[in-house]
């Protein structure tokens, strides 16, 4: 009962009650009897409200916002209809896809009536009838998907189902605004079986961006060979660098093989230069040339000679 029909039939009581009490029994029963016909007969609808009215069994109106009246005994409010849009939630257990792997899908559906003479008088209950609905097309929908397009694609599966649920729903005025689904689950065992797989292919992906790097590497390795090739100066600069570079940290020891040593074949005066941390072997410096010792001429032999004699040096002859 609205608030309007309350507060009149409340009035028209209290009335009888006073006319009865002080008046007269007869117009108390008139007033209590107007109380009844305007309880039954006065109905106010709200915006959003459709009101579906029966005269007689027969379909008599459909009663949008505002007050209005019926007949009583003759006339019938049959169904309240709500217009606005309604969410039912539903879902599907251990449902198999098309290559047979169990899912539980939930999803919601939106939906409003759009006809509430249909709503009404072509099924029952059309609330549980848009569960039954929603959760049947669901079904068949993963039975036509596999689980890679379920998963990765939704807008699509959201889709399929809004187009399948409204096409069943329409002839009850009831239309569809959207489906979407909320979870997709999967057992357990496929859910390590997918992990170790996304793992393989990371690693995969890994493999052969290192190959590619190793590959960038030994290039530029081939090119500092060829430059080093022509020019062994720059071989020995380079080693140069190495060792002074090495020096740098405090207490280092450094172990040198003999063949290395002789291969690079540095003077004594670039060793000292390097091991002493001279900025000249830096590869932005210069080294200066160092002159080459002469070598010394061999001591004739000279042959022995007795206790006191002058010694001799041998000699070709004179």
């Amino acid at each position: 009962m609205n608030p309007l029909t309350s507060f009149l039939v409340i009035a028209c009581v209290a009335a009888a009650l006073a006319v009865g009490y002080f008046v007269d029994l007869y117009p108390a029963l008139i007033l209590f009897a107007l109380a009844i016909v305007i309880a039954a007969s006065l109905k106010m609808a709200n915006v959003w409200q459709k009101f579906v009215i029966l005269r007689l069994g027969k379909l008599q109106s459909v009663r949008g916002a505002g007050l209005f009246a019926i007949i009583p005994v003759i006339d019938s409010v049959v169904a309240v209809i709500d217009a606005r849009i309604q969410t039912t939630a539903f879902n599907a257990e251990q449902a198999l896809t098309r290559d047979t792997v169990p899912v539980n899908v939930d999803a919601i559906v939106f939906w409003h009536v759009h006809d509430a003479e249909k709503a009404a008088l072509a099924i029952t209950d059309y609330r549980q009838a848009i569960d039954r609905v929603a959760q049947t097309s669901l079904r068949e929908m993963i039975g036509s998907s596999v689980l890679a397009t379920l998963l990765s694609d939704r807008k699509q599966a959201d889709e399929q189902l809004k187009v399948e649920i409204g096409q069943k729903t329409a002839p009850w005025g009831i239309s569809v605004s959207s489906v979407e689904i909320r979870d997709v689950a999967i057992p357990a065992a496929l859910q390590d079986a997918m992990s170790r797989q996304a793992q393989a292919e990371r690693e995969k992906q890994a493999r052969v961006i290192l190959g590619s790097a190793e590959a960038a590497i030994a290039s530029s390795f081939v090119s500092a060979a060829d430059t080093y090739a022509g020019h062994p100066m720059a071989l020995q600069l380079r080693a140069m660098n190495i060792i002074y570079e090495t020096t740098l940290e405090r207490g280092a020891t450094i172990l040198l093989p003999s063949s290395m040593v002789d291969s690079l074949n540095p003077s004594g005066r670039i060793l000292g230069l390097a091991l002493g941390g001279n900025e000249a072997l830096k590869l932005n410096g210069a080294l200066e040339p160092t002159q080459p010792t002469p070598p010394t001429q061999p001591t004739p032999p000279t042959q022995p000679t007795r206790a006191g004699a002058v010694p001799l040096p041998l000699g070709p002859a004179a």
